[in-house]
């Protein structure tokens, strides 16, 4: 199962210091995920510092796992949304189940 997260820095609460430390880690933790193929793809932001990106997880509660693996998440840097994905409904046959 696909997921998109959707993550913003948290700026009213830390530091450019604080973050800077973190993100050379974080970065590699993001190859890491990349290369084992949980993360499918990932964004910079253009709105506001963070980062948009596709998980490939079990379910949801790994997809929390995986995002809490994350040093910024981890310290609770980050606000985020995890949201589950499926396929696009006007993909499948027609008169396929759902449609």
């Amino acid at each position: 199962m696909q997921f998109l997260v959707i993550a913003r820095r948290a700026l009213e609460r830390f530091t450019d210091a604080q973050f800077a430390e973190l993100l050379e880690p974080e970065a590699e933790r993001v190859r890491e995920l990349y290369r084992e193929g949980t993360i499918r793809t990932i964004w910079t932001r253009t709105d506001v510092p963070g980062a948009c990106f596709v998980l490939e997880c079990a379910d949801l509660a790994h997809a929390q796992r995986i995002v809490a693996s994350l040093p910024l998440a981890a310290r609770e840097m980050l606000d985020l949304q995890i949201i589950g994905l499926r396929g696009y409904r006007g993909f499948e046959p027609r008169g396929a189940a759902g449609s």
